[in-house]
């Protein structure tokens, strides 16, 4: 058994069942800060990036695949890292578009029960027991996000990102939800949500619904310029950085 398998099989029958053993807990949380700071050690030079979230079953011959790969392209254009979770479909797509654009690559993979390795696109990869510390980090090192069709993780990862530019907890990025019509249902719901007042009609302005990988960069590139100043930190010597 190899020591993914052991994670995986040592946290099965007791994470989040509610209160164990203080030096459980006390253990637990020390992984969880560990996991943190190296995910904090690893990245803090990686950016500035754009995060594309999207599906990991997708295959090159697909219509969302080679859209994807086009956003890693333009993404490298503009002198941004591709932040993706690191894995196939949609991840490996963008990953690859800025591999093949000489743009810098970035992957946050994921343990899971079914092995999911890195794509060979990603020049940064780093991988997380968390699913939680992982979302946290593809969304505190990026500019913008591009949402690309996908199943549950990709749902959860774009209505937390919205919920927290919603609150304020996040500054109001640009958030583009690609694919008109696999979205379609999503967007009326939302409306819905809208006219029902559970939302306010200004939040649907939150994020851009397109089917132009032209339109959604541009969306990203003017909200940048406009609203935000890029700031590359050094590494210091002291602290063993490179």
């Amino acid at each position: 058994m190899n020591e993914t398998e052991n994670i995986i099989r040592a946290k099965e029958p007791i994470y989040l069942e509610g209160p164990k053993s203080r030096s459980y807990e006390l253990g637990f949380t020390w992984r969880v800060a560990r996991e943190f700071i190296h995910g904090f050690r690893t990245l803090h030079f990686a950016g500035p990036c754009i995060t594309v979230f999207g599906s990991a079953r997708f295959k090159e011959d697909n219509i969302f695949y080679q859209r994807a790969r086009e956003f890693g392209k333009e993404i490298a254009a503009m002198g941004f890292t591709t932040m993706t979770g690191g894995g196939p479909g949609i991840m490996e797509a963008a990953n690859r578009g800025a591999f093949e654009n000489n743009g810098k690559s970035v992957g946050c993979n994921i343990l899971l029960p079914y092995e999911q390795k890195a794509n060979p696109y990603v020049q940064t990869s780093i991988t997380f027991e968390h699913f939680f510390i992982r979302k946290t980090m593809m969304i505190k090192y990026s500019y913008a996000f591009v949402i690309m069709p996908g199943g549950f993780g990709t749902m959860d990862e774009f209505f937390e990102t919205l919920t927290l530019v919603q609150t304020r907890m996040l500054a109001r990025f640009p958030i583009v939800l690609f694919g008109e019509e696999f979205y379609r249902v999503l967007w009326e719901y939302m409306e819905y949500l809208a006219q029902q007042g559970t939302i306010s009609r200004e939040d649907m302005s939150l994020v851009l619904l397109t089917d132009s990988v032209r339109d959604a960069m541009d969306h990203i590139r003017t909200y940048i310029s406009e609203h935000y100043e890029v700031q590359r930190r050094k590494p210091l010597w002291w602290l063993f950085e490179k």
